[in-house]
């Protein structure tokens, strides 16, 4: 069952020439699908029309059926109950002025999600590897890779059905990296998952489905393995081209 679908989505900024053009691809129910492209593709223009924080000026994006409703206040508080974003950035998108428990219950306060929030907050931190107290200390306090497992715990906090990220280990050494890739795997198990990438390294570790965007437009899209085994255009072979490898046999010193 398709969760999401975008279907002949457009955009431009002001009268320049579109960042998006006819764009479509659809998102099933508990898959992970990963959008790739180079800066320019048109990937930052489409999630911010996937977050509601724009409207496609040609085309329309539908969650669980409905109309996303940018517009609409109604249509968008329950949708943010049902989206939710990590972004790139583990060290400006967490408040330094608050304490962790402020900052991952955040979304239950504005969302004005019942129960226990101390509760949740607990069970969303120690969900991603960070133990209970956690909650009582402040960003400063915690490394990138911590933060960044911060910032997903106040993503999934209040459980949402699925989870954009946006770059989301970009911003990480390679070490810390691997261990958040792995954090989201596991949470990938109960949500759905779009990550957003320049990476196809990331994307193929964690994607089923995978769509190429290149200056605004899909260049190739479907299964991830399928993509990595034969990818059909140029655009795409370049980009897994660009993908580090060992080198094979022995390294001469």
């Amino acid at each position: 069952m398709t969760l999401m679908s975008v279907e002949n989505v457009g955009f431009a900024y002001g009268s320049g020439r579109r960042v998006l053009e006819d764009v479509s691809f659809a998102v099933p129910r508990g898959a992970n699908v990963g959008l790739v492209g180079e800066s320019g593709s048109g990937k930052s223009t489409l999630l911010r029309l996937m977050l509601g924080l724009d409207s496609p000026q040609q085309g329309q994006i539908l969650f669980d059926g409905a109309p996303l409703e940018a517009r609409d206040r109604t249509f968008i508080q329950g949708y943010r109950k049902r989206v939710q974003a990590v972004f790139q950035d583990p060290y400006s998108s967490l408040n330094p002025a608050h304490r962790i428990g402020r900052i991952v219950s955040e979304p239950l306060r504005s969302l004005k999600v019942p129960g226990d929030h101390r509760k949740m907050a607990e069970e969303a931190i120690t969900s991603v590897g960070l133990s209970a107290d956690t909650l009582d200390r402040f960003p400063h306090q915690f490394s990138g890779g911590q933060r960044q497992r911060i910032a997903i715990a106040r993503a999934i906090v209040a459980r949402p059905e699925l989870v954009l990220a946006d770059e989301a280990v970009s911003a990480l050494d390679l070490s810390t990296r691997v261990r958040v890739v792995d954090l989201f795997q596991e949470i990938s198990e109960r949500m759905t998952m779009i990550f957003v990438s320049h990476d196809m390294g990331v994307v193929a570790a964690l994607c089923d489905q995978m769509v190429v965007l290149d200056r605004g437009r899909i260049v190739e899209a479907g299964a991830t393995a399928e993509i990595l085994r034969n990818p059909q255009h140029a655009y795409t072979q370049s980009l897994l081209a660009s993908i580090p490898r060992m080198p094979e046999g022995p390294v001469t010193p």
